[in-house]
């Protein structure tokens, strides 16, 4: 499945009205973490079917980091139902990634 680069104007009908779980990575290009994670995230994205992976830039987007207090990234939300299932901070292997979105 394709990654989805979100935006305020598109992140209600991506994420928040979702019929499969979410998962958003809040990352900046010039965070070295977040380099790393983007092709983990790539390759779970090609492997799971049933979750949504979509992509936040805060420096593009301030105002959804903020809502979902975001302080440090990279940042990766769990969206289920539209409300945020879990969190993660920091960077973390696919093991991880897999774990987390419950594979």
């Amino acid at each position: 499945m394709e990654i989805i680069h979100v935006t305020k104007d598109t992140f209600e009908q991506e994420v928040l009205k979702s019929d499969k779980p979410v998962l958003v990575d809040f990352w900046a290009t010039w965070c070295g973490p977040c380099q790393m994670l983007a092709p983990i995230l790539q390759d779970v994205a090609n492997e799971v079917e049933d979750v949504k992976i979509c992509k936040i830039n805060i420096d593009e987007e301030m105002e959804l980091a903020t809502k979902y207090r975001v302080m440090s990234i990279p940042t990766l939300l769990l969206f289920k139902n539209g409300e945020v299932a879990d969190t993660s901070i920091g960077f973390i292997g696919k093991d991880q990634v897999l774990k987390f979105i419950g594979k």
